[in-house]
């Protein structure tokens, strides 16, 4: 085996599925963390 990946690269509607995904749980979890160092830094300075 030389280490190479035998997969194809996705079809490009494949693509667009692939990034609604990564949207779908990358907003919601990158508004989660911005509301908790929001708070934390509330919490911690007062």
């Amino acid at each position: 085996m030389t280490g190479e990946s035998s997969q194809s690269p996705p079809s490009p509607g494949r693509r667009g599925l692939i990034t609604f995904a990564w949207l779908w749980v990358g907003v919601p979890l990158a508004y989660g963390l911005y509301e908790l160092v929001r708070k934390a830094t509330q919490l911690f300075t007062g």
